[in-house]
């Protein structure tokens, strides 16, 4: 996959865990989850929108585009 998730690295920033931050959210936190792993396939703007208000982030801050070859 190209695109890499940092939800992980901006949750540890606040201190924020995963419970806490799906309630902020409003998202299940087994979603939080899918994201946090990388194992999801798409994000919906709207939930986009409400990570970086609840993180107060830019969403460049939770995706980062690398190349395939350089992809874990």
């Amino acid at each position: 996959m190209a695109i890499i998730v940092r939800l992980d690295v901006e949750l540890a920033k606040r201190k924020l865990s995963v419970t806490e931050f799906a309630e902020r959210v409003g998202i299940t936190p087994a979603n939080v989850s899918v994201l946090k792993n990388g194992r999801a396939k798409a994000i919906r703007f709207a939930t986009l929108e409400a990570m970086c208000r609840v993180l107060e982030c830019q969403p460049g801050d939770l995706l980062e585009w690398v190349p395939e070859d350089d992809a874990p």
